[in-house]
């Protein structure tokens, strides 16, 4: 059974521009409504599909942070290639690492790191995350157990250094964060069971601008834009965007 991959998608909404990134293993289905939520407020929002994401997890191996970072540069250029000046950028999990490097390395209106890591849970949880992520994916294809098994194996005996080099960004955004000065809205789940969640306060801390907040949201978990607060988390970055000193 073959499973229908994501797509990137862009929801024109008005001059204002939202990238939306997802996270590690996620696809763009994980901020649509967050992005169709802000299209009805007059945003537009562009999200784009990682390399090697929605598609069998042998294929997710073949690329690395790298070629991820790669395609959140371009999905920024390409907005900027549309016309809109002004960008800002949200992102879940690994898309919220990306959002606090685009902070420093792009010129972003501002930054919204919802479940961003910038410390792993322990030295496995990535290569753990991402053979559960192969499990259920292979679940989804109404594969045999067995099979389902054996693939697995064969997957983690494979060499998973672009996994590794995720720590790596996560120690090169944390080390950077001083130079942000864009405004920072931080977004944690209580709950969160992926990542660190200490990880917040040090986003908080650390990042340059004065221009910065962290809510807590005390029934959720790691994947935030799907669960029971996912409107109260809309509401939120809106009004945060809404804050902002756009010229339009």
């Amino acid at each position: 059974m073959k499973l229908v991959p994501p797509k990137p998608f862009t929801f024109e909404g008005g001059q204002r521009a939202v990238l939306l990134l997802h996270g590690f293993t996620g696809t763009t289905a994980d901020v649509r409504m967050l992005g169709r939520f802000l299209q009805k407020h007059g945003y537009t929002c562009h999200a784009p599909l990682y390399r090697g994401h929605g598609v069998p997890p042998e294929e997710l191996v073949k690329y690395s942070p790298e070629d991820w970072w790669a395609d959140v540069q371009a999905a920024f250029e390409q907005l900027q290639q549309d016309g809109y000046k002004e960008i800002a950028v949200c992102g879940l999990s690994l898309g919220g690492v990306f959002s606090l490097k685009a902070g420093f390395s792009m010129p972003v209106k501002g930054i919204i790191s919802m479940c961003a890591p910038v410390r792993p849970k322990t030295e496995e949880a990535i290569k753990v995350g991402m053979l559960r992520y192969a499990k259920e994916y292979k679940r989804l294809e109404k594969k045999e157990d067995a099979v389902i098994e054996a693939e697995i194996s064969a997957l983690a005996e494979k060499s998973l250094e672009p996994l590794y080099q995720l720590r790596q960004l996560m120690d090169d955004v944390r080390e950077q964060l001083d130079l942000i000065y864009a405004p920072t809205f931080v977004v944690q789940a209580r709950y969160d069971e992926m990542i660190d969640t200490e990880s917040a306060t040090i986003i908080l801390d650390n990042v340059g601008t004065d221009d910065k907040q962290l809510k807590w949201y005390e029934h959720s978990t790691h994947v935030i834009t799907l669960g029971e607060e996912k409107e109260q988390l809309h509401e939120d970055i809106l009004e945060f965007l809404n804050h902002l000193d756009w010229s339009n």
